[in-house]
């Protein structure tokens, strides 16, 4: 479907990328996003992806916004304070993109649902603090052959890869799956929540934006995925290395 004027003149600085252009722009704009937590990675992710012009987005989230989410959730405001995380986010991208298509959805995944609330999605984005919901959403990911953009943070660190085992590699075999990166859930102590050891404010949203640009480079197909490659970045020294598994 062609752009509006409207849409031309919001996505301009889109349309003139050689790599993107009008046509990456129309995929991104009839493009279904998922993304599984809207707290400190889903926040900057729901603004860059409202803000690129995916057409229709499903934000999975039980939670509600806190005083403590604000320093670095910043789609939210104190007016938002005791609100589902997901109803606030709507009104967020209602605000910066009226065109976009919103499914607020508070709610947890497990196994009885997960495969419904997936289903139909282009990419889901896993931004959550649980393992057994990131291996949740993998497997289901690989059940309906969907690319599943993941990250992770610690207080000054954090990671994200792209999983895709479905799709063969060039030089033959398939990508990795979750398994090859996590055979096993951490233990408790190895990964604390962030209430307990706390997460540097910028963190979320330099990696969170990084995810959002894995989702849209995967839908508008330009540039080279994160896939069997795991990013890691840390805020201490602002540098960022890649390293490949299998």
């Amino acid at each position: 479907m062609a752009l509006t004027p409207a849409q031309s003149a919001r996505y301009a600085r889109h349309i003139v990328l050689k790599d993107l252009g009008g046509s990456g722009q129309q995929k991104l704009s009839a493009a279904h996003v998922v993304i599984v937590g809207a707290g400190g990675l889903g926040a900057p992710v729901i603004a860059y992806l409202a803000g690129a012009g995916i057409g229709r987005l499903t934000i999975i989230d039980p939670d509600s916004v806190s005083i403590s989410n604000l320093a670095r959730q910043v789609i939210y405001q104190e007016a938002d304070l005791g609100q589902p995380k997901v109803e606030a986010a709507a009104r967020f991208i209602e605000a910066l993109n009226p065109e976009i298509v919103t499914q607020p959805l508070a709610q947890s995944l497990d196994e009885s649902n997960v495969g419904a609330l997936l289903a139909g999605a282009d990419v889901v984005i896993e931004g959550t603090d649980s393992f057994p919901v990131k291996r949740l959403v993998a497997a289901s990911c690989l059940d309906a052959k969907i690319p599943l953009v993941m990250g992770a943070l610690g207080p000054f660190d954090g990671s994200l890869t792209v999983f895709a085992p479905f799709r063969a590699r060039r030089s033959g075999g398939d990508y990795p799956r979750f398994e090859a990166l996590y055979p096993r859930d951490p233990r408790p102590e190895d990964s604390p929540p962030c209430e307990l050891v706390g997460v540097l404010n910028v963190l979320p949203g330099i990696v969170g934006t990084m995810m959002a640009n894995e989702a849209i480079k995967w839908i508008a197909g330009y540039g080279e995925p994160l896939l069997g490659k795991l990013l890691i970045y840390s805020a201490r020294t602002g540098e960022s290395r890649v390293m490949s598994y299998r």
